[in-house]
């Protein structure tokens, strides 16, 4: 099932002025999210045009089961962003996988920047009385140009809404920045959103405390890990006990309860198929492993595993990893062997390939080079059943029937892998992935992931 929409159909099947047109969205636990990269977001939200920008996270996932205004207001949202690695987990348990986490923390910094270049002026409001201004400074001192038009805080100037909104109009600011918590921020911006001239509304959390001092970040070790939320329940242990421990187990709940709601027997039995037999393998194969890695370094100097950006499911780039079976320099060289290609059609292969060492061939012989595969199964990237993961340059130069070959998760081996691999050519292998896309069960499945051993054994089409 297609998860995934263009926000310029969506606008136009509503009747309406597409005002994001370039944004793709992903459906989260029904609440359609951003999906694209931070700077595509940032050129976005710089256009002009008159928009609410929420950011959503499993904190927010609960408090929209719950409340229904603010679920109503997040229907009216321009945009909302992914924030969090529980909106990344429970988009993952759907077998999507969201482009960026776009959390505000991040985001906002590089939006700001971006609009101090273009002489665009920012309106802080919320926090705690003298936050917002304290936040202003430490904007100012690390973005050089940028103009701060004007801050009121989130208590007493905003109690008055009708007052704060004179005074927000009055500093003709072109971003308003609202900072009072979640929901109150998005319930604020969708009453008096209309009555603001700013082009750009976001609710952005208690992200002032942040710039003010208020509250210190985590690590950066632990950001990347994905764990701030560790951090901030260790500073807060009695105000957020609640949201991250309690609030955490109720989210994952709620996502595991939807996917399998929203998601065909098939698409379960095959995840699960997936995680018990990739597991399986890791476990069962890590001498073998750890074999291989040492044999590639002891020929050839760099980096064991070789990582490369293919394309997935639905046109969603990711990173596919392998064994290194090739010189370092082989991207370099892979221009001038094209002509050389033993292959018809758009994917190149060639069966004497220069750059493949002596290790490489043996590897790619018996497929091992595939094996660390298993961590792109693992991650939900790719499936042990499927079309082949294609390069990004291949994609391009898709026709339109080649295109149905990414409407399912790519797989370590599938039709095309046991039926001759390289020895077919690039029009067969579409018509094999697409029969797969339309016939595909748990019971072909195994056959496949049976006949694969046989075919890895017989070596046709492996160079």
């Amino acid at each position: 099932m297609q998860h995934r929409s263009s926000s310029l159909e969506k606008f136009f099947a509503q009747g309406a002025k597409p005002v994001f047109p370039k944004l793709d969205q992903c459906s989260v636990m029904n609440v359609d999210l951003v999906d694209a990269t931070a700077g595509e977001v940032i050129d976005t939200l710089l256009q002009p045009g008159r928009n609410r920008v929420y950011f959503y996270n499993a904190h927010c996932a609960n408090l929209r089961a719950t409340d229904a205004d603010y679920a109503q207001a997040l229907t009216r949202a321009d945009l909302i962003l992914p924030d969090g690695i529980g909106i990344e987990l429970a988009a993952r348990m759907r077998g999507d996988a969201l482009t960026s986490n776009l959390n505000g923390t991040d985001l906002l910094p590089s939006l700001l920047a971006s609009a101090a270049k273009q002489n665009k002026s920012v309106f802080l409001l919320g926090g705690r009385p003298g936050t917002a201004q304290r936040a202003a400074t430490h904007l100012q001192s690390l973005i050089p140009g940028l103009h701060i038009a004007g801050t009121r805080d989130g208590y007493g100037g905003a109690e008055d809404a009708e007052a704060a909104i004179s005074v927000i109009n009055a500093s003709k600011a072109d971003i308003l920045l609202v900072a009072m918590g979640v929901p109150m921020q998005e319930l604020w911006l969708d009453r008096h959103g209309h009555k603001l001239d700013a082009d750009l509304m976001m609710a952005v959390g208690g992200l002032f405390d942040f710039w003010a001092g208020n509250v210190k970040r985590a690590p950066l070790w632990l950001r990347q890990l994905k764990s701030e939320w560790v951090w901030r329940l260790a500073m807060e242990p009695r105000r957020l006990a609640q949201r991250y421990l309690l609030g955490n187990f109720a989210f994952m709940w709620r996502a595991a309860r939807h996917a399998v709601r929203s998601s065909s027997q098939y698409a379960i039995h095959k995840r699960v198929l997936d995680i018990v037999l990739s597991l399986g393998a890791l476990t069962a194969l890590s001498p073998l492993l750890l074999l291989i890695c040492a044999a590639i370094r002891l020929e050839s100097p760099g980096a064991v595993i070789f990582s490369q950006k293919r394309i997935g499911r639905n046109g969603k780039p990711f990173t596919l990893y392998k064994f290194r079976s090739m010189h370092v320099d082989a991207g370099a060289r892979r221009q001038e062997l094209l002509a050389t290609s033993d292959r018809e059609g758009i994917c190149f292969k060639a069966r004497n390939d220069p750059r493949v060492t002596r290790v490489g061939r043996f590897l790619r012989r018996f497929s091992l080079d595939e094996l660390p595969q298993i961590v792109n199964i693992l991650s939900g990237k790719m499936s042990i059943v499927g079309p082949r993961p294609a390069l990004p340059e291949e994609v391009a130069a898709y026709s339109r029937r080649a295109h149905r070959r990414l409407s399912v998760k790519p797989g370590l081996t599938g039709i095309w892998q046991v039926s001759g691999r390289a020895d077919i050519d690039f029009d067969r292998m579409v018509d094999m992935d697409i029969a797969y896309a339309r016939s595909r069960s748990i019971l072909l499945d195994l056959i496949l992931i049976a006949v694969t051993f046989q075919a890895v054994f017989k070596g046709r089409g492996a160079y």
